[in-house]
């Protein structure tokens, strides 16, 4: 009978015990030679991976079994050390307020877990650009909360509008910043157009795609074009980020015709159907872009607060075969409104058609639910009278929402259904340009931008 023997597991490849985090090292692998900070493995990645931190500031992943040899060459750094700066405020410079909310413009890496943490104060956000000193002033910061945007809700978009209205009626600041998660930064933005009501003074929403600890973040060219536009004459609900994915200049774009178009690249956020508010260069030059921009009152009014929203809205995607039932689910749950987010100039699943919609929503308003349309092209304008169907929806009380993007228009529908006395009033209000959120015309080199 063969003998049966457990092999040995093989060893794997790790740094040597005079090597800890934090020591400046050379790695010599079977093809080169790479130096920098080692930096603990997180607890998620593959255990014979070695990982360095280069001079680049990016990090490197070193498989183990090409290593054979790590030294030490260098003292080491404490690795979890943030700088923070106490900005050094000079008089005469315009006075801004900073609201931080959290998001990744507010975190660094996490080196055991490969996530991120929260910067603990906003002296460690300033430690990264203090040349924004020269040139405002910051006069209150306020962290309400610390959120991942994906974990926003309509509850935070007021209390941060709260925050806003009181820094704004301040006859001594000029603008606000706000500080916020990429994810459903527009959404924000949106709701704060709206809630915020005589504003007179530019209101600036800014982020970054990438944590403060990476050499390619874009928190530095984004904070200091924020605090530009803070200062500006432009007074606006806007956001405020990378123009194009090198350094050269950010763009500002009105608050309700904004959106991420990319999970991942600095510039993420593009203006729907408009062109951008401004231009704004590395070196703080503004060139305004927008004939419809609106300029800051030479006397300030006095800021007032619409911050109501009525949770109870939702967003339905229309895609063929898709179930008018779903139409029936949020009456039973006692929604008010509802988003269709439409194909073609306006259309869903017709009077002809065997999955016809037209019963559910002709019971959905009679039972005083809002229907609004919005189209699923992003860029465009709807227009129900082109073909029977769209004319057959307006009947029903279909409201089109003409060039308005569904995210903001989900916002803008909770916002009035806060504010509206009756239907006839909530329809009125809902085809009301409040924030640029619907244009007469589409300008022609608004698409793509």
């Amino acid at each position: 009978m063969a003998k049966t023997t457990t092999p040995k597991p093989t060893a794997t490849r790790q740094a040597p015990p005079q090597t800890k985090p934090g020591d400046r090292v050379r790695v010599s692998t079977t093809a080169e030679s790479i130096e920098g900070i080692l930096i603990p493995r997180p607890a998620l990645l593959e255990q014979d991976i070695t990982i360095l931190k280069l001079d680049t500031g990016y990090n490197i992943g070193i498989d183990n079994k090409h290593i054979k040899k790590i030294e030490k060459i260098g003292a080491g750094v404490r690795l979890e050390v943030f700088p923070s700066l106490k900005l050094q405020q000079k008089k005469g410079l315009p006075a801004v307020a900073l609201i931080a909310t959290g998001g990744t413009i507010s975190s660094r890496l996490d080196y055991q877990t490969g996530g991120v943490k929260w910067l603990m104060e906003p002296g460690q956000l300033f430690a990264l650009v203090p040349e924004i000193a020269d040139f405002v002033r910051f006069k209150e910061i306020r962290t309400p909360f610390l959120k991942s945007s994906e974990d926003m809700v309509p509850e935070n978009w007021q209390v941060i509008a709260q925050h806003c209205a009181e820094l704004l009626n301040d006859d001594e600041i000029s603008g606000v910043i706000v500080t916020h998660g990429t994810d459903t930064l527009h959404y924000t933005a949106a709701a704060l157009s709206f809630m915020l009501k005589n504003l007179s003074k530019p209101v600036v929403l800014t982020y970054s795609q990438r944590s403060t600890d990476r050499a390619s973040t874009d928190t530095v060219l984004n904070l200091k074009s924020a605090c530009h536009m803070a200062a500006s004459d432009i007074a606006e609900v806007m956001l405020v980020g990378h123009g194009s994915s090198d350094d050269t200049h950010c763009l500002a774009i009105r608050g309700t015709k904004v959106r991420k178009m990319h999970t991942s690249r600095r510039d993420a956020f593009r203006p729907i159907n408009d062109v951008p508010l401004a231009r704004v260069s590395s070196d703080g030059k503004i060139e305004v872009l927008n004939k419809t921009v609106k300029k800051r009152a030479a006397t300030p009014a006095k800021m007032t607060l619409a911050n109501g929203f009525e949770g109870r809205v939702a967003i339905i995607k229309y895609y063929p075969g898709c179930c008018p039932t779903i139409i029936d689910h949020y009456v039973k749950q006692g929604y008010k409104g509802l988003v269709l987010e439409s194909v073609g100039l306006g259309h869903v699943a017709g009077p002809d058609s065997q999955n016809s919609w037209m019963k559910a929503l002709t019971d959905a308003i009679a039972k005083g639910v809002i229907v609004c349309a919005t189209a699923q092209t992003i860029y465009g304008r709807l227009n129900p009278l082109v073909y029977s169907t769209g004319r057959e929806l307006q009947k029903l009380g279909v409201i089109y929402l003409q060039d308005m993007l569904t995210e903001t228009a989900y916002v803008k529908l909770g916002w009035v259904l806060a504010q509206a006395k009756d239907r006839k009033d909530a329809q009125k209000m809902l085809l009301e340009n409040v924030a640029g959120e619907i244009n007469d015309r589409i300008a022609h080199q608004s698409f793509l931008v």
